[in-house]
């Protein structure tokens, strides 16, 4: 964990009215057994989650659930379809239905400061898990769990150089980049952090010749891989900002006639199951990992917060860098 500053959070109090848009889904049902805290009162969570774009979210979705069940929460849980309009009416249900923690992953980085300074007057505290939100006033949220995107860039970045050595690869490399959705702060965080690289290191032999967001999903990546081919068919590296979309990528790359890992290096980030299996078959070089399984860390911190501990400002979570040769070992021990 990081060592940050501290902050300490406010107590559960009185809720603002509000309502759940109908396209939301949402699960209300009660997970697990009779766990007490504050005099035998069992914790109610309110999670509104981003959606269900990626075998990454699959598994934080269910890393969740299964944690909340374990900590005997009832956890009322929302699915927003992507769609930031859906995550805001989920949190004022939550309010309005008075839950002691509020934890959401933001669709993207803005446009969250009412809401939250709703939570904030019904002193609910509000908990950030897997992607961050830029406001100006830090004080509505307590906690942040998840990863460092930017690092996570500047790690794809440095793997590349690996992957080009093995590969043997001499001259030019032209990139094509699979952005994540447009305004969400891995998308922002993983090209910042691949760009500080490349400029800093490969400024005269890295360029790259064509970015566009896919989404996060395979079959956005599929289709915009299809696009990249036919307007730049001299790409010879894919830096995609998860592992669906250079799955869906690969899909193209086939279906053009190249082979995907050897006429196009693939670097991705995520280390989901399926993308570990494309790597052990040589389509994919390397994966920089960024864990999904966040539920126990979020539970763990929940219980803290509602008791009104202190709690760190930012927690970190455990990551691996993977290359092709590391693929086969470490797939059988893969959780997601």
């Amino acid at each position: 964990m990081l060592n940050r500053r501290n902050f300490l959070t406010a107590a559960v109090g009185v809720a603002a009215a509000g309502g759940l848009a109908a396209c939301a889904k949402e699960d209300e049902g009660s997970s697990g057994s009779d766990s007490s805290s504050g005099g035998g009162k069992k914790i109610t969570l309110g999670f509104a989650q981003v959606g269900s774009e990626s075998g990454w979210r699959t598994a934080n979705t269910k890393s969740v659930k299964e944690a909340a069940k374990e900590a005997g929460y009832n956890l009322k849980f929302s699915d927003a379809q992507q769609k930031q309009e859906n995550q805001i009416s989920a949190i004022r249900s939550y309010i309005a239905q008075k839950v002691n923690v509020i934890a959401f992953s933001p669709v993207v980085v803005t446009g969250w400061d009412a809401v939250l300074k709703e939570a904030k007057t019904a002193k609910i505290p509000v908990i950030l898990t897997d992607r961050s939100i830029e406001t100006s006033d830090d004080s509505l949220y307590v906690s942040f769990i998840g990863s460092d995107f930017i690092d996570e860039g500047r790690r794809a970045a440095k793997m590349l150089e690996k992957v080009l050595e093995k590969a043997g690869h001499k001259g030019a490399v032209k990139i094509a980049q699979l952005e994540g959705t447009t305004g969400a702060a891995p998308a922002i965080e993983r090209a910042k952090g691949f760009k500080e690289i490349m400029d800093a290191e490969h400024k005269d032999d890295w360029k790259v010749v064509v970015s566009q967001t896919g989404d996060f999903t395979r079959a956005g990546g599929k289709q915009v891989m299809a696009a990249f081919l036919q307007s730049n068919p001299d790409i010879n590296v894919l830096y995609a900002h998860n592992d669906d979309m250079a799955l869906g990528a690969i899909q193209s790359i086939e279906a053009a006639g190249k082979k995907p890992g050897k006429d196009i290096l693939i670097v991705s980030v995520d280390g989901v199951k399926d993308g570990f299996v494309a790597m052990s078959e040589g389509k994919i070089n390397g994966i920089v990992e960024c864990n999904p399984l966040l539920g126990p860390q979020l539970m763990d911190l929940v219980k803290k917060v509602n008791d009104g501990e202190t709690v760190e400002r930012r927690i970190k979570t455990k990551e691996g860098d993977f290359l092709q040769e590391q693929a086969k070992e470490a797939l059988p021990t893969r959780k997601y």
